[in-house]
C-alpha cells in the first residue's frame, strides 16, 4: 500500500441540525450518500415526538503523494487521532440582516447597523456564545467534558452541543435543542433581526492530529454548521448549495470547467428536484407532480429526454428554455424554477435578483444537452448507493462533502436557512467546498457601528478567513423566526402557491396523513381518493392565526410541525404515485377567514422587511 502523505478530513463541511429530543439515542447521522434510503416514518422523532438532532459524522481519509486515496484512517493501535472543535454563536453581537451586501441593490439599502446596538463597550462581549474548544481522542467517547457548555448569553448558559467518537474514533458532532429565548422576556417582532434574542446554532472549525505509527501528518480541517430542523429530508433545492459552491470554485479556476454534461449526473438531478417540489408545494404539485404534463419522471417521457438523438431535440431545447437565465434578462415569475431571489418584494420588482436562478455552470450544461452534446448515461435499472459503505474507497471523499450540501439551499438568500450570501465569494475558500481558515493570530478587525457594502467586500473585510461563529452570524436570530416567516404565494392575485420561498427545507402546502390514508383505502370511492390526493394543508397550520402568533409558537413549538416523509403510495395506477410523501403531523386546516388573515398578515411582514431594504 502507497505511503500516506497527508490527510483530509470529509465532509470538508458538516452540517448538523437542532432538535429538542433529550433522549440518548433522539439523535441520527445526516446524509453521506446523495440518494440516501427513506428512513422508516417516525425515525426524526423520539417516542415522545421530540424532534431527533441531525448529527455530523466527520472522517479522516489518508492520501499518497500524487492525491489519491489510500484508506480511511481511524482510531487503532497504529494511528492517533486527536480531534478538536469550537462551535460559537455571534448572531447577537453582529449586524443586523436587511439585505445580501454583494447585490446591487444594497448600495442604496438601509445600512446594516449593529443587534442590539443599545449595548455597548466591554459588555457586548456578552452578545456571543463562546463556550471555547473540546477535544477527543477515544474512540466510542461521550461525556460531559466534551459538551460545549460554559458559553453564556447576557450571563444566561447557552450549551451548543456537544462531542462523541464512534466506535472506530469517527468523530459525531451534536448541535444544541433549538432552544431560543429573549433575555428580557420580549416577543419576537421580526424575521430576522430581534434584539434580545439568542439561538443555539452556531458552527466553527473542526481539525484533527494525527500520529501515524508515531509520524505526524498534515490534516487539511473542516468546519461543521449547526443549522435548523430539515422539515422535508428527503427534498432537494432545485439549485442546491454544492451547484453554487462547484459552480463558484469552477469560475476561480479550483476545480475545472465541465466539457460535456451528463444526462444522469448534471441534467437529471435538477429536473428530478422539481418533481420532489409536488410533495412541498402545490404549484409545484400542479405544473411537475405524478400525472401532470411536466412529470419529467415518467418513464417514457424520462426516455425521451434522456436520449441525445434528433428525435426529441426539440423537446430537450424546450425544456432547457424554460429555466430563467439572468443573462437573457429573465427575471419573469413564469420561468424556472418558481423560487423567489434575493431582492423579491410585494409586488415583484423588475429586478435581476427577484427571482432565483440555476448556476452559470448548470445553466451551460442544460444548454449543451439541448443541443444533444451530453453523456447519454442514463440506466433505469442503475441503483444509486444507499450508504457510504456501498461507494468505492476512492469516491468516498468526494461523496461525503457533496452528500452534506446536496441537502443544504441556495434558494434566496434573505438571509437563508443554512447559510446566506458570503458562501458565493471564492475568497472564502482554501480548496473547492473547504473553507478558509482564519488564523488566532490574526483576529477580524472591528467594522464599527454600520456594515457597508464595501467594507463587507473589502480586502480586509469578513469574507476570507473565519473564525468560530463566523458563518451563522449573519443568519436570522432567532432561526425559528426566519423560518416561520418565509412562505409562498405572497401575491395571491398572481397565484396562491407560487412563487415560494425555501420549499425544499420549509414546506408550503402538504399532503396531510389524513388525506394520504384516504388515498391508499381502496374501499372509498375514486372520486373521494382522488379529491384527498390533489388536496394540499397549509404547513404551517399549527402555529395558529396571526404573524405574531405564528412567531412566538415557531420558537416554543417547532416540533409540532410535520416532516415531510416517504409513505408507500398506489402502484399501477395512472393517477396515484407509487411512492408519496406525507406529512407524519398537523392539525386542523385552517378556514378561508383564517387563512386570509394570516396571509394578509404575513404579506405586511413582507412588504415591511422589504421596504426597510
Amino acid at each position: 500500500m502507497a505511503e500516506i502523505a497527508y490527510a483530509k478530513i470529509h465532509p470538508a463541511i458538516g452540517i448538523a441540525r437542532v432538535g429538542n429530543s433529550s433522549r440518548a439515542d433522539g439523535y441520527f447521522i445526516g446524509p453521506q450518500v446523495t440518494e440516501p434510503e427513506a428512513r422508516e416514518p417516525g425515525a426524526y422523532r423520539d417516542n415522545t415526538g421530540a424532534l431527533k438532532r441531525e448529527v455530523a459524522e466527520f472522517r479522516i481519509y489518508g492520501y499518497d503523494a500524487a492525491g489519491q486515496v489510500v484508506r480511511e484512517l481511524t482510531m487503532d493501535a497504529q494511528t492517533r487521532i486527536e480531534w478538536q472543535v469550537e462551535l460559537a454563536n455571534h448572531k447577537a453581537a453582529w449586524y443586523n440582516f436587511e439585505l445580501a451586501l454583494d447585490i446591487p441593490e444594497a448600495a442604496t439599502a438601509k445600512p446594516s447597523t449593529r443587534r442590539n446596538a443599545t449595548i455597548t463597550g466591554d459588555d457586548r462581549h456578552k452578545l456571543s456564545i463562546t463556550p471555547g474548544p473540546r477535544s477527543i481522542c477515544t474512540p466510542a467517547c461521550q461525556g460531559l467534558q466534551y459538551q460545549f457548555g460554559g458559553g453564556t448569553f447576557m450571563d444566561i448558559e447557552v450549551p451548543l452541543g456537544e462531542l462523541r467518537t464512534d466506535s472506530v474514533g469517527r468523530l459525531h458532532v451534536f448541535g444544541g435543542y433549538g432552544k431560543s429565548a429573549s433575555y428580557l422576556n420580549e416577543a419576537p417582532k421580526t424575521f430576522a433581526n430581534n434584539d434580545s434574542w439568542y439561538d443555539d446554532t452556531g458552527d466553527g472549525p473542526v481539525t484533527a492530529t494525527v500520529l501515524l505509527d508515531g509520524r505526524a501528518i498534515a490534516v487539511s480541517p473542516a468546519w461543521v454548521l449547526v443549522a435548523p430542523p430539515n422539515y422535508g429530508p428527503q427534498q432537494k433545492a432545485v439549485r442546491t448549495l454544492y451547484a453554487l459552491m462547484t459552480d463558484l470554485a469552477i469560475r476561480a479556476g479550483q476545480l475545472p470547467a465541465p466539457c460535456k454534461p451528463s444526462f444522469s449526473t448534471d441534467i437529471l438531478p435538477i429536473l428530478k428536484a422539481m418533481c420532489d417540489l409536488q410533495w412541498m408545494n402545490a404549484g409545484f404539485a400542479a405544473g411537475f407532480g405524478y400525472g401532470m404534463s411536466q412529470h419529467f419522471l415518467e418513464p417514457r417521457y424520462l426516455a425521451q429526454l434522456a436520449s441525445p438523438g434528433d428525435d426529441y431535440a426539440q423537446l430537450r431545447r424546450t425544456v432547457a428554455h424554460g429555466f430563467r437565465n439572468p443573462e437573457d434578462g429573465d427575471i419573469s415569475m413564469k420561468l424556472w424554477p418558481w423560487v423567489y431571489g434575493d431582492t423579491m418584494g410585494v409586488p415583484m420588482p423588475q429586478l435581476a435578483n427577484a427571482m432565483n436562478a440555476l448556476t452559470q455552470t448548470q445553466l451551460a450544461l442544460l444548454e449543451k444537452w439541448a443541443e444533444g452534446d451530453f453523456e447519454a448515461d442514463y440506466d433505469p435499472n442503475y441503483q444509486q448507493p444507499r450508504c457510504i459503505s456501498e461507494v468505492p474507497l476512492a469516491e468516498q471523499p468526494a461523496m461525503l462533502d457533496k452528500a452534506a450540501l446536496e441537502f443544504c439551499i441556495a434558494d434566496a438568500f434573505h438571509p437563508g436557512c443554512e447559510v446566506t450570501w458570503p458562501v458565493r465569494h471564492s475568497t472564502m475558500y482554501m480548496e473547492a467546498y473547504r473553507w478558509r481558515h482564519r488564523a488566532a493570530n490574526n483576529p477580524e478587525s472591528d467594522y464599527g457601528t454600520t456594515l457597508t457594502p464595501a467594507m463587507a467586500l473589502s480586502y480586509d473585510g469578513p469574507l476570507y478567513g473565519q473564525s468560530p461563529g463566523s458563518i451563522t452570524r449573519w443568519m436570522a436570530i432567532p432561526w425559528q423566526t426566519d423560518t416561520a416567516s418565509c412562505r409562498s404565494g405572497y401575491d395571491r392575485d398572481y397565484d396562491p402557491y407560487l412563487p415560494t420561498f425555501w420549499p425544499a427545507r420549509v414546506p408550503n402546502q402538504v399532503l396531510s396523513e389524513e388525506n394520504y390514508l384516504k388515498v391508499v383505502d381502496t374501499a372509498l370511492p375514486r372520486e373521494e381518493r382522488l379529491a384527498a390526493y390533489n388536496r394540499r394543508s397549509d404547513w404551517d397550520r399549527t402555529l395558529g392565526v396571526g404573524s405574531s402568533t405564528q412567531l412566538a409558537n415557531m420558537v416554543t413549538q417547532f416540533d409540532h410541525q410535520g416532516i415531510v416523509e416517504v409513505r408507500p403510495g398506489v402502484p399501477d395506477d395512472p393517477d396515484f404515485a407509487p411512492v408519496m410523501q406525507v406529512e407524519d403531523r398537523g392539525g386542523q386546516d385552517l378556514t378561508p377567514e383564517e387563512r386570509h388573515d394570516t396571509d394578509r398578515a404575513m404579506r405586511q411582514v413582507l412588504i415591511c422587511r422589504h421596504s426597510k431594504s
